[in-house]
């Protein structure tokens, strides 16, 4: 009986979780997706850099992100969305782009963190699932990364709306590598370790 309900529990989050990755995908802004793409592009034409933060768990997909992105070819540092507004803020300059993650755009200390960038002169990228929030209102760019389920009965410990972060980031890491014409040679001398890194290397 109870892996029976064990079995529901999981194919009831498989769905939902389904269910909501589709509905997102579906509903992506393309053309807010080019807007930020062009924002760092041009941030990068002047000199500036990119900064990934957040708090929390998606502050562990700023971290991936960030070496995502530095592995194709747009540079970029993660910034701890708390040590921020604890002097680590000073990594960020005038001209520098920071994507700021948050699920409801609400979080108290990343108000505190943002304030602080936007001081510095950053421009701010707001990758959050509320459209209306705070966050997505103090920011230069906003893209939409929101889900109604999480997948499971609280409805309340992130998990389809940390995949929707992920999967718009990488959308937006995608254009930038397209962009940037990244080949297999460059890459591997990025990640030049691993079974990646053999395998490009073999071709090679």
């Amino acid at each position: 009986m109870i892996r029976q309900e064990t079995d529901q529990v999981l194919l009831n989050f498989f769905e939902t979780t389904t269910e909501e990755l589709t509905r997102f995908i579906q509903g992506i802004s393309v053309e807010q997706l080019f807007k930020v793409k062009e924002l760092i592009l041009k941030s990068e034409k002047n000199g500036g850099r990119v900064h990934v933060t957040g708090i929390g768990k998606p502050g562990h997909v700023a971290e991936y992100i960030a070496s995502l992105f530095s592995s194709t070819g747009t540079p970029a540092y993660f910034l701890d969305g708390t040590e921020a507004i604890h002097g680590s803020a000073g990594q960020v300059r005038e001209e520098d782009i920071v994507l700021s993650i948050s699920n409801s755009g609400e979080t108290e200390e990343l108000k505190k963190t943002v304030r602080t960038l936007k001081n510095n002169g950053a421009k701010i990228i707001s990758v959050t699932g509320k459209k209306n929030s705070w966050l997505s209102k103090n920011s230069d760019c906003f893209l939409f990364a929101g889900v109604e389920k999480e997948g499971d009965s609280l409805n309340k410990p992130p998990r389809a709306s940390i995949l929707a972060e992920v999967v718009i980031l990488q959308s937006l890491s995608i254009l930038l590598q397209e962009e940037k014409g990244l080949t297999n040679k460059e890459y591997v001398k990025w990640h030049p370790g691993g079974a990646l890194g053999k395998s490009i290397s073999k071709n090679e």
